[in-house]
C-alpha cells in the first residue's frame, strides 16, 4: 500500500496513527509530496480527484481518499481491536466524535491557509474570527464527551487527539487548554501512546 504523505497534514497524522494502532504502519509505502491548494502534486492528483492528501493505493491498485475512508480501509485490513466499532452506539459516538474533530481541522486549516497564501490585504478578519469560533465550538462539544472517553483508542479518540495536536503544532498561542480542562486531561493522556510519539510532526 502506497500512502501521499506529508508529516505536517494532521488528516494525515490520522491514517498514520490508526496504521500505528493496527500495526499496519511498516505495510505503508510512505510517498512524501509537496503539495498545497494552488500547487497540487501530480501524483496525488492521480490518486485523488480532488488533488488533495492523503491519498492511498491499495496494493490492488484501487485509489482512497480521503482520511475517514482511508482509516476504515485500514481497520479492515488487520485481525486486531477494531477502531471503527460495530453498529451500534459505540460506532455513532466514535462517528460523531471524528467528525467534530474533522470539522475543528477543517476551520483550523482555513485559517492557516487565509494567513500563508491569501495576500494580507486580502484577509477578513470576520470569516476568520467565524473559522475560530467552529474551533471553539468543537473544543466545548470534545471537552463535554472527553469525559466518556476513558481509555478508549477508537477512531473517534484518535481524530479528537490529532485535532488538539494541530491546535498544538500551528496555533501554539491559542490557549485552548484553560476554558477545556477535561479535554486537556485526556490528551496530555493519550498523547503519550507510541502511536501519537511516533506520528508528532516537527516543529
Amino acid at each position: 500500500m502506497k500512502l501521499y504523505y506529508a508529516p505536517a497534514s494532521p488528516y494525515v497524522r490520522k491514517v498514520m496513527v490508526v496504521a500505528h494502532e493496527t500495526g499496519l504502519a511498516d505495510s505503508l509505502e510512505i510517498e512524501t509530496v509537496k503539495t498545497a491548494p494552488a500547487a497540487p502534486d501530480a501524483d496525488v492528483a492521480k490518486a485523488n480527484p480532488v488533488k488533495k492528501i492523503p491519498a492511498l493505493v491499495a496494493d490492488d491498485g484501487m485509489a482512497l481518499f480521503d482520511s475517514p475512508v482511508i482509516c476504515e480501509y485500514l481497520d479492515s485490513q488487520h485481525e486486531g481491536t477494531r477502531m471503527f466499532p460495530e453498529p451500534g452506539n459505540d460506532r455513532w459516538h466514535a462517528l460523531r466524535l471524528q467528525a467534530a474533530a474533522d470539522g475543528l481541522l477543517d476551520a483550523a486549516i482555513l485559517i492557516v491557509y487565509e494567513g500563508r497564501i491569501r495576500p494580507e490585504e486580502l484577509h477578513y478578519k470576520p470569516w476568520t474570527d467565524a473559522q475560530m469560533g467552529k474551533i471553539d465550538g468543537a473544543l466545548s462539544a470534545l471537552d463535554t464527551w472527553s469525559a466518556d472517553f476513558g481509555d478508549r483508542v477508537d477512531i473517534g479518540t484518535i481524530s479528537a487527539a490529532c485535532a488538539c495536536g494541530y491546535l498544538d503544532f500551528r496555533f501554539t498561542d491559542k490557549d485552548w487548554r484553560t476554558g477545556n480542562r477535561a479535554l486537556a486531561t485526556w490528551y496530555e493522556r493519550f498523547s503519550a501512546r507510541p502511536s501519537m510519539q511516533a506520528t508528532k510532526p516537527a516543529a
